[in-house]
């Protein structure tokens, strides 16, 4: 029999503030978090704006020895974790550590590290590279660092599915309790990767949006003006508990989780399915997890990245799967607000939805001043909605064709 999920703590770290509740604040307000880059000299760069976390102190979550020997993505994963965790009142006692675990992915891992143990080893030689280099950098140690500081001793994995990642994350996690391996689960995605060498990756690929002259309007999902995406960063982590003991100890319920769908468009390394075909598959997936009908869905939080081709290919996709139901439902992206966060973006966005349902507000698509051609859906634009929603979605793309859906539902006891 497959145990009930509920969602019952959120934690944000994005561009849009440090904490959940600023986050919160500023979807509805409809402010951008994206900027000129300031974490390096970006004036070569064809593309020199970016969604930076604003306000972070990683000392106010770690210890100084401790903030020098990991990555900048832990620590956001740690600070939301935190959020996330002090938010849903979870307490994990030894009596049930082990039913207790962590799934928290990124989709790059520790590449500010990476670049600057390289330039030590380049000037100073090999003696001087930190012996917390390698678990300093390595996906997994989001998740190890935040096992070790609850006591967790649960299932503990950490998925690297590019964009995809977070969601994947949730996903698993909440497959994990459904399915009676776990009680609770801490997770999510985070990302940090504001470099020379990955912004330098990303024009190369010619991904990012130029418009440095009006940064805080270059991410506009489905706008006639997009031209790429905004490179972001942060963590999105919530916790996942079946029903029972959430109910039990009366912790906050945000919303129940009640589909999960995965899929590939097995087509090409970055670009999508011209027609949404992975993206038709993961929804599907999604909605035959949760039982429904696709008529059910009042609300979807795209994927959205503001790409020319990707905005495109899922809006198809959202009209093979639903219909003429397509033209009633809402999607919006706050990726609009955001920026991409990359492996992050599942985590947050999935944290953002159960906020959306919880709220019964649907955040806007801002930017969105001309939609073009075929991007012909309720975007949410520029303004919050207060809604009467039972069912929402949420969608991740990533590279290499890798999908992922998830489905909350309105809880009701």
């Amino acid at each position: 029999m497959r145990r009930r999920v509920v969602v019952t703590g959120v934690g944000l770290v994005s561009p849009l503030g440090v904490g959940t509740a600023q986050n919160w604040e500023a979807l509805l307000a409809g402010r951008s978090g994206i900027g000129p880059i300031t974490r390096f000299d970006a004036r070569e760069y064809p593309s020199r704006i970016a969604g930076e976390v604003k306000g972070f102190d990683p000392l106010d979550y770690l210890d100084k020895k401790e903030v020098k020997k990991s990555d900048t993505f832990i620590h956001y994963a740690l600070a939301a974790a935190q959020f996330a965790v002090d938010d849903a009142g979870l307490t994990v006692p030894e009596s049930e550590a082990e039913r207790v675990g962590v799934i928290i992915g990124s989709g790059i891992g520790g590449l500010p590290l990476i670049e600057s143990m390289h330039r030590i080893l380049v000037e100073k030689g090999p003696s001087r590279v930190s012996p917390f280099f390698i678990p300093g950098l390595i996906v997994n140690m989001a998740a190890g660092q935040v096992s070790i500081r609850y006591g967790a001793r649960g299932p503990n994995t950490s998925p690297a599915t590019a964009c995809t990642t977070g969601l994947h994350a949730v996903g698993d996690a909440f497959r994990l309790i459904q399915m009676g391996e776990a009680d609770a689960m801490i997770t999510g995605g985070a990302e940090a990767v504001i470099t020379p060498l990955a912004v330098a990756g990303f024009c190369a690929m010619r991904a990012l949006s130029h418009r440095n002259d009006e940064p805080e309007k270059a991410s506009r999902p489905w706008d006639a003006g997009r031209d790429g995406f905004v490179m972001s960063e942060g963590a999105g982590i919530v916790v996942l508990e079946e029903l029972g003991r959430a109910v039990r100890r009366g912790a906050p319920i945000y919303a129940e989780v009640v589909g999960y769908g995965m899929s590939a468009d097995a087509y090409h390394i970055s670009a999508p399915h011209p027609e949404g075909a992975g993206a038709v598959l993961v929804m599907k997936a999604a909605l035959k997890d949760a039982g429904i009908a696709a008529e059910k869905i009042g609300y979807i939080n795209a994927h959205g990245t503001s790409t020319p081709l990707g905005d495109l290919s899922e809006v198809k996709a959202i009209k093979t799967i639903f219909g003429e139901h397509a033209y009633k439902l809402a999607v919006s992206s706050t990726k609009s607000a955001t920026g991409h966060l990359l492996g992050a973006a599942g985590g947050l966005e999935s944290g953002i939805l159960a906020l959306a349902v919880k709220n019964q507000i649907l955040p806007p698509t801002i930017n969105l001043d001309h939609p073009s051609e075929g991007c012909d859906l309720d975007f949410v634009p520029h303004h919050p909605r207060k809604v009467d929603l039972e069912y929402a979605l949420t969608n991740s793309f990533g590279f290499g064709g890798t999908n992922g859906a998830v489905i909350l539902k309105r809880y009701a006891a």
